[in-house]
């Protein structure tokens, strides 16, 4: 029951800090036009969309906590491959 509750918890501050990283790179991007902004928009939005899905796949689709991290884990290791590309770009 806990482990749920804390499982909820540090996933949605994941979306939050993961979806305000993504926000101000895409505002900078907008003012900037510098396509490693853009790479680094993609690649935060990834890590995040991993935590999110991984989580309701978990919670709300009733997977085996295995499978759940094993969707986050795929997502985030494709959200950290674009964001070392971003890093290259620059």
């Amino acid at each position: 029951m806990y482990i749920d509750i804390l499982l909820i918890a540090t996933k949605t501050t994941i979306l939050l800090l993961g979806g305000s990283i993504a926000f101000f790179a895409y505002k900078a991007y907008r003012r900037t036009g510098d396509p490693s902004l853009r790479a680094l928009v993609v690649g935060f939005s990834f890590v995040t969309l991993g935590a999110l899905l991984g989580g309701i796949a978990d919670q709300l689709l009733n997977v085996e906590l295995a499978t759940g991290v094993v969707i986050n884990s795929a997502l985030t290791a494709i959200g950290f491959a674009v964001i070392v590309y971003a890093l290259f770009l620059e």
